[in-house]
């Protein structure tokens, strides 16, 4: 039986990296914003680029087998039904806070990342 050797292209020069550190600082700046009441005029985007990153994120570490044009579309819907469960149900049992609201999309994003990392194995090179 004959193996068939696919080489990858480098890695050389790629920013995927740099960008993922950057999308997780303002993430998590506008989620500090938004859990110490800050008045800044950045609160309101940051927040939201955090509520929809962080859930977005685990759903594509969740989906690594998909082609990436479909991994992020179905992430990003993921974290947008992630969003509406989370404040349908905060809303059902009137508990709606921001805070609150914040703190279970952060716990289940992590949940999440965490359960997909230890089930997902990785695929070798």
């Amino acid at each position: 039986m004959q193996t068939i050797r696919i080489k990858r292209p480098s890695n050389d020069g790629d920013l995927t990296p740099l960008l993922a550190g950057a999308a997780t600082a303002v993430g998590g700046f506008g989620a500090i914003l938004a859990l110490v009441d800050s008045s800044s005029p950045l609160r309101g985007p940051l927040t939201l680029f955090f509520l929809l990153a962080a859930p977005a994120t685990a759903v594509a570490a969740a989906l690594r087998g998909l082609e990436p044009f479909g991994r992020t579309l179905a992430a990003i819907a993921g974290a947008v039904v992630i969003d509406m469960l989370v404040a349908q149900g905060m809303l059902a049992v009137h508990r709606w806070s921001v805070h609150g609201g914040i703190i279970a999309v952060t716990v289940i994003s992590c949940l999440l990342l965490l359960l997909s990392c230890v089930t997902v194995k990785p695929t070798k090179m």
